[in-house]
């Protein structure tokens, strides 16, 4: 079984550790209503993805 040779310094654990960090959302404007929205989803608003009408919305 496989054991550290040498004992990890706080330093290094803690410079591992700082990766965790959380990103803002990738907010775009939908090219049809300019509403914003995620990446890579359907407008809330309007319904469009990519320039298509996927989804009908009530309004």
């Amino acid at each position: 079984m496989a054991v550290p040779k040498k004992r990890t310094s706080k330093q290094k654990r803690d410079q591992r550790r700082a990766n965790w960090k959380i990103s803002p959302p990738n907010v775009t404007r939908c090219a049809s209503c300019a509403a914003p929205v995620l990446s890579h989803r359907i407008c809330p608003s309007c319904g469009t993805y990519k320039g298509k009408q996927v989804v009908q919305v009530a309004e």
